[in-house]
């Protein structure tokens, strides 16, 4: 992997009404003809995005929303695009260039509010106006955020909207951290990775790339081999590991040939802590047991990919879960950014590890699944549930787990 990964940059989403100059905000910011502009209204129809370096923000994602004055049927549902951009949005610029009506601005900013994501306002084409500085004043406020003079088209205003960004960055709280938290320099860190007719050909899987970024940052040393080599690895170290990660798929296995002294969990696990909330995957899983005959099951996936014979998410999670049941369960799949909006209909979600969708989106899910009551868990608790290892695998963690 030669760049970050998407899922792993700042989002930046360009808000306001058709024509207000979003696309050419983009363009301003980027210094290069990313986004099509033109004076046709509804130029841009779905959500585009745009992986960038900018200084001094670093790898970012630039996304270019319809406008959220859209009218009619197509129009409805471009407007339903932009506003689901929200969820996984680091920082919000709402473009304004007329102060005539502000109802759809006042909109935008209740949302932004509501969803907790930090915004900008930047008063475009000042180029055109000389009267600029009196439109920013009523911006500001009326709507009640602060306002930046900007021009696309002469760059004015550019450079101060850039710190402004990076001033707004949301602080996370935490210095979040796949495993480096559970490991000190120079220990020894052994990945198991299988690789069978699922591995991708000629390259791993972006949680174990991340993993091994994430040990090689903390200063210790990633040790990567397939499960029916990690007995020999282990009898061969001349060193204890601090920990071994296994692809869940080989938990049985790996278990097995990790002497007990040793900690041991799953690359699943840990981005179920990294990327959402492991406490509450955990609480999920315990609802398998309450699941009846009626009841659906939604499975979902951040990522498309194509699936094989034998897939985790269409074969093997079903599989497992009516044979803890011990009867038929109904289930819906979805997978990418189409994610549900209603969950009413679902006693228990199945989610993925969430490795190609940023740490907001997939919290995101979780507090929605929360607002319906639905219990929520993760691929990787799920199956070392079913293979009866989670107590082990959830111990590097410190919480305790029986069945």
């Amino acid at each position: 992997m030669n760049t970050t990964p998407r899922s792993e940059r700042l989002h930046i989403a360009i808000f306001g009404k058709r024509n207000a100059g979003k696309s050419s905000l983009i363009n301003a910011i980027t210094n290069q003809p990313i986004a099509i502009v033109s004076p046709t209204p509804g130029t841009t129809t779905d959500p585009v995005y745009k992986s960038m370096e900018i200084l001094p923000l670093g790898p970012v994602v630039l996304v270019d929303t319809a406008g959220i004055d859209d009218v009619g049927e197509l129009g409805k549902l471009r407007v339903e695009k932009t506003l689901e951009v929200l969820n996984r949005t680091d920082i919000a610029i709402l473009v304004v260039s007329e102060i005539d009506d502000l109802n759809f601005e006042k909109q935008l900013i209740k949302l932004f509010r509501e969803k907790k994501v930090p915004s900008i306002g930047v008063l475009n084409k000042i180029d055109l106006d000389k009267d600029y500085k009196e439109k920013l004043s009523y911006l500001q406020s009326t709507l009640g955020i602060k306002f930046l003079p900007v021009s696309c088209a002469t760059l004015k205003g550019i450079e101060e909207l850039k710190n402004e960004i990076a001033r707004s960055v949301p602080d996370v709280g935490e210095d979040l951290r796949i495993v480096g938290d559970l490991i000190n320099p120079g220990d020894f860190v052994v990945l198991v990775v299988p690789i069978d007719k699922a591995a991708p050909k000629g390259r791993l899987i972006l949680p174990q790339q991340q993993t091994i970024r994430d040990i090689l940052d903390s200063d210790a040393i990633a040790i990567v081999t397939k499960e029916y080599e990690l007995k020999e690895t282990l009898e061969n170290l001349g060193k204890k590991p601090a920990i071994v990660v296994t692809d869940s798929q080989a938990f049985l296995k790996v278990d097995a040939d990790t002497p007990p002294d040793i900690p041991m969990t799953s690359f699943s696990i840990l981005f179920a802590r990294y990327k959402g909330d492991l406490f509450e995957f955990v609480e999920g899983v315990k609802k398998i047991k309450n699941l009846k005959p009626s009841d659906t099951v939604l499975i979902a996936e951040a990522c498309t990919h194509h699936r094989q014979s034998d897939d985790i998410g269409t074969v093997k999670i079903p599989r497992w879960i009516r044979q803890i049941a011990g009867f038929d369960i109904n289930f819906e799949w979805v997978s990418g950014y189409g994610y549900k909006k209603d969950l009413s209909k679902y006693a228990l979600i199945v989610h993925c590890g969430g490795c190609m969708i940023t740490r907001r989106e997939m919290l995101y899910r979780i507090e929605l699944a929360k607002s319906y009551g639905v219990p929520i868990t993760n691929y990787g608790i799920m199956i070392a549930y079913v293979h009866g290892v989670l107590p082990r695998a959830l111990k590097p963690f410190g919480i305790e787990f029986k069945y």
